[in-house]
């Protein structure tokens, strides 16, 4: 009798195969594959083939293989932790960023000790080389058990649970589904509700490390319990591991509020609240420098400055959708203007008003303050805005999440036909500006409609999506989607910029919006004589001054670039003699409004070069009795190389020429090369 055979694709090429083979047959060859995919979609390596089947190998080590083989990390580390607490109750074990976390609910919270353990049970489960089975029930039977698992139970009653990203990976909205260890011996050692798919067994798992616990919201809701959630990492390499663990360190030593408190740039006084920073003198010079040229830039392109209060009446923001859309974000308002008579009725009703959380609708009032032409478009306005937006305490994080923040907020309005133009104009610009700050690695980003969350015709958000894709894609940059993440007015583009130790942040972002002019009757007479409605884009180049702050403080890792760094030049004299001489040049170098400071302490003066290498100055000028003699100064640079001998007038000139050319310079050799370009 002739054996069975189907035809699949694979690979791309049509074959015909065994009714009975699975990947593991397809794949038997390569160790590597360890996942199938199935007509698009991540399945198991063991799981069935059909007629008619596209069929391709998914690789341990590529993207999809790694997320993978996190999420069979999860399972490992929920045994290992059921293993040594019994009585634990799971939540769930989403894959994320570099690794992978599990949600517990257990009577005591997880120590250091603890963690330490679950990681070595984990690797004997490992060794173990227990196999990852799938099995398919039915909701009756997925109740019956999970019956002393009262979160898995709620999420098989939920029958929207597919639609939330962390329930997705325990819930699939077609069918409910058991993931089984099993031994060598082929015993159920333990068992997980989920959608899977999952390496073929333990020992696929190469590289991972518990790092640590926190306490989490079941479901990120605070009317939840409380449980507790182990955070790993894993890799596809054990090189992988060990360069993300490097990674970790630097980005340890780049942290903004570590350097910020070294350099004496910034605080957060308890006296005034978490979220809301205070500026020191050092900081706010760099604050000023990026201000500056943000104004400078601005002005060159044609902008408007505005200014705007930081409080208003809630109509504003029952007009623009914020108090519908946005309120959870929005300080609770403070009731004002009502007046009683002497009995105490109220005779003069009063108001709510709010601490604003955005710009742009009392920039539409700016707009619909008097008659607009045709001729006036684009109309370029500009401010920077200080907006407060009521974060839950714990998610205030340093500068890069915070309660009070200083936006540099655009808005342009302009005709459909002027639109598209003008937002390439307005990406090239944003790009440029980015690239003198120092960041030049990008991406772009491009956040589509939250069904659940917006305003306007699905026709008008169709044509914003399109005209910023088209936009985006004009760029020549690399784009990526993020399905549901725009506000509710609009569209947007952002722009993802990678630092120099590779992460990416979120800075600018540019949002498309026919909706808001909508809801402020905004108009223009157009070249006919009839009124229409103008476009309005958004846009905040460094999305805000305070995390802009953080991304550039980390990304030099403190060491600014001379035009940007708090203290310019540091002066430090050989001995006491030598200081007047110095202190003349840097009074010279004030006068041109650099940054200046002089170390007349009482410290010998190889505690002070030590103090100066430091403060991260980019320029350390030392006088000594030579260059007393010869009215020079000596350059020292951050990397200890120094330029010896340098005529004054020539030092200054070289000075004011590194800081207007905005470059970075660690070293002599940087020095120079800055000059001869």
């Amino acid at each position: 009798m002739a054996e069975q055979t189907i035809s699949i694709t694979l690979n791309g090429e049509k074959k015909e195969v065994a009714a009975d083979q699975t990947g593991v047959q397809l794949f038997s060859d390569d160790k590597n594959i360890i996942a199938v995919r199935l007509n698009g979609e991540p399945r198991d390596l063991y799981t069935e083939l059909h007629d008619g089947d596209v069929v391709e190998p998914i690789a341990l080590d590529s993207e999809d293989g790694v997320a993978i083989m996190r999420h069979s990390a999860t399972h490992v580390m929920a045994q290992a932790v059921q293993e040594i607490r019994p009585d634990a109750k799971l939540g769930v074990g989403p894959v994320i960023k570099d690794g992978f976390y599990y949600d517990f609910d257990v009577e005591t919270p997880f120590t250091p000790e603890d963690l330490k353990e679950i990681e070595k049970r984990m690797q004997r489960i490992i060794k173990s080389s227990q196999s990852f089975r799938r099995r398919v029930v039915t909701e009756e039977d997925a109740l019956a058990e999970e019956a002393d698992q009262p979160y898995k139970l709620e999420l098989i009653k939920d029958k929207e649970a597919h639609l939330d990203p962390e329930a997705a990976t325990e819930i699939s909205g077609k069918e409910l589904s058991f993931y089984d260890n099993v031994d060598r011996e082929g015993n159920v050692v333990w068992k997980d509700l989920c959608r899977g798919p999952h390496l073929p067994n333990t020992r696929y798992i190469k590289a991972f490390k518990i790092e640590r616990s926190a306490a989490a919201y079941w479901r990120g809701s605070e009317a939840n319990p409380m449980l507790q959630r182990i955070y790993g990492a894993a890799f596809a390499t054990k090189e992988d591991l060990k360069a993300y663990q490097t990674r970790l360190e630097e980005a340890a030593k780049r942290d903004h509020r570590k350097l910020g408190a070294e350099m004496d740039l910034f605080s957060f006084p308890d006296e005034i609240g978490p979220g809301l920073a205070v500026f020191h003198p050092k900081g706010a010079a760099v604050i000023n420098a990026m201000e500056d040229y943000s104004r400078e830039m601005h002005r060159k392109h044609h902008y408007s400055f505005v200014q705007t209060p930081h409080i208003t009446k809630g109509g504003l923001y029952e007009t623009s959708g914020h108090l519908q859309w946005y309120k959870d974000s929005m300080y609770p308002p403070m009731r004002l203007d009502e007046e009683k008579d002497e009995n105490g009725n109220v005779i003069k009703q009063g108001f709510d008003y709010y601490l604003k959380p955005m710009n742009c609708p009392m920039h539409n009032l700016i707009f619909k303050s008097r008659q607009r032409s045709y001729r006036e478009l684009p109309l370029r306005l500009f401010e920077f805005g200080t907006v407060y937006r009521y974060e839950k305490s714990g998610e205030v994080h340093g500068l890069t999440r915070v309660r009070g923040l200083t936006q540099d907020d655009s808005h342009i309005y302009c005709t459909r036909e002027q639109m598209k133009d003008e937002l390439k104009s307005l990406l090239t610009f944003v790009l440029g500006l980015l690239k003198d700050f120092g960041l030049d690695d990008f991406y772009l980003e491009l956040s589509t409609k939250d069904p659940h969350k917006y305003v306007g015709s699905d026709e008008i958000w169709e044509e914003a999506t399109n005209t910023l894709a088209e936009v985006a894609k004009e760029s020549g940059l690399d784009l990526v989607d993020d399905p549901c993440g725009a506000a509710f007015y609009g569209p947007k583009i952002s722009v993802q910029a990678r630092d120099a130790i590779g992460r990416t942040w979120q800075v600018s972002t540019i949002q498309l919006d026919f909706n808001l002019p909508e809801r402020f009757k905004l108009e223009y007479i157009a070249a006919d004589g009839t009124h229409q409605r103008p476009v309005m884009i958004h846009r905040a180049l460094f999305g805000s001054i305070e995390r802009f702050f953080a991304v550039l403080l980390e990304h030099y890792a403190g060491a600014f670039p001379a035009w940007l760094a708090p203290v310019q030049v540091l002066g430090v004299p050989v001995a006491d003699e030598f200081a007047p001489h110095l202190q003349k040049f840097i009074a010279s170098l004030e006068e041109e409004t650099v940054r200046c400071e002089i170390d007349l302490s009482d410290d010998r003066f190889g505690k002070k070069i030590r103090n100066a290498s430091k403060s991260k100055a980019p320029f350390i000028l030392i006088v000594g009795e030579e260059d007393m003699n010869n009215n020079a100064v000596s350059f020292r640079f951050r990397d200890g190389s120094q330029l010896n001998g340098v005529p004054v007038d020539e030092a200054k000139a070289n000075i004011l020429t590194v800081i207007k050319k905005r470059v970075q310079v660690n070293t002599a050799d940087d020095f120079k090369a800055a000059l001869a370009d």
